[in-house]
């Protein structure tokens, strides 16, 4: 950020034009190295959830009142994806308020909406702007925008534009194609979701820790420090398998694994990550031991794979709902045996 005038100005506003709705920022359409650095913060899940730019009127190049309006929210990815887009382009951007939240999943929030849509032209002074009168929303925002309400409300028709702001240019000079409008999910779409869900166990495997080292060391004897320093290594290792096998694995092989549903794709990871495991370990571990550690595993990998239902293009709020009655109980149930199995292996093999 830079200093003008007695306040801050973030590092991708270049300058201010003058308008008839008074001055309004120009954005930056190539990405810093500080643009960069915040990208990967928020991938990783650093700040996924507090990164937000100041909801309200923007500008690319040097728009006049022909010049397109494009809208999206005030997450700064999607925010980012937009302005990179229009590099060598003349328009205005329309950042609404969706609380920091991208655009397809604000539109199934409601923030992403026809009531911000239009509040957002009207404290815009839009009208003022612009001799047209036509909105660019991203097609991902869909479910939340009713065109036919926007233009009752605020004048402005609703056009949807491509599902990758990459094809904006192609969409501003030929308008939209079958492509721009097919939802994908390739390797490499999949593979940038994988940091932010490792991300996300973090807390939840810390936590576990505790409860682990104890189950590692109950016996006969009620708890044994050397026990626990033994067997606790071996749960801990299926509990980071069991971690790979769904927030990895699963994004990865995803076409290749069968089944539509997700936490089947993560049972399928999890059993054999699980049962590898149980193979390399061979004679270290009683049956019982490796049926525990079979089950834990598979129990979480089925669990983090199931998590991908609601970041892919292939389910709704009603798929993702379905997945989890049928996943949970499973997933609950493998949990509990591979505990039982644990113990029992504990106090029936004798150890202390």
């Amino acid at each position: 950020m830079h200093e003008r005038a007695g306040y801050a100005i973030c590092h991708y506003v270049t300058d201010f034009i003058e308008t008839a709705v008074g001055p309004v920022p120009r954005v930056a359409t190539s990405p810093t190295l500080s643009d960069r650095l915040q990208t990967m913060a928020a991938r990783s899940g650093l700040s996924r959830d507090n990164y937000p730019v100041t909801p309200g009127l923007y500008c690319v190049g040097n728009p006049d009142r022909d010049a397109p309006v494009l809208a999206s929210a005030n997450f700064k990815l999607s925010f980012d994806h937009l302005r990179w887009s229009l590099a060598g382009e003349d328009g205005w951007l329309l950042v609404l308020d969706t609380r920091g939240i991208n655009v397809w999943c604000a539109a199934g929030k409601g923030t992403f909406a026809t009531e911000e849509l239009v509040r957002s032209v009207r404290a815009c002074g839009l009208e003022k702007l612009v001799g047209h009168r036509q909105l660019i929303v991203p097609q991902l925002g869909a479910p939340g925008v009713s065109g036919l309400q926007v233009k009752k409300e605020c004048g402005f028709k609703v056009t949807f534009g491509p599902i990758r702001a990459a094809d904006l240019p192609k969409f501003l000079a030929k308008g939209a194609d079958e492509e721009m409008r097919e939802a994908t999910f390739s390797l490499g779409e999949r593979a940038v979701l994988i940091p932010v869900e490792l991300y996300l166990t973090i807390k939840p495997f810390f936590l576990a820790l505790l409860p682990l080292f104890l189950l590692a060391g109950a016996g006969p004897g009620f708890f044994s420090l050397a026990t626990a320093l033994e067997r606790g290594p071996v749960l801990i290792g299926a509990t980071l398998l069991g971690i790979g096998a769904g927030a990895i694995l699963v994004p990865l092989l995803l076409p290749l694994l069968p089944g539509r549903q997700f936490w089947i794709k993560g049972l399928i990871t999890g059993l054999g990550s699980g049962g590898l495991y149980w193979y390399l370990l061979s004679g270290g571990v009683s049956l019982a031991e490796g049926v525990a550690i079979l089950s834990w595993c598979t129990a979480i990998a089925s669990y983090l794979g199931m998590n991908f239902t609601g970041t892919t293009p292939f389910t709704s709020p009603s798929g993702v709902e379905y997945e989890m009655r049928r996943g949970i109980p499973l997933q609950i149930s493998l949990a509990m045996a591979a505990v039982v199995c644990w113990l029992l292996a504990s106090f029936l093999g004798g150890r202390s």
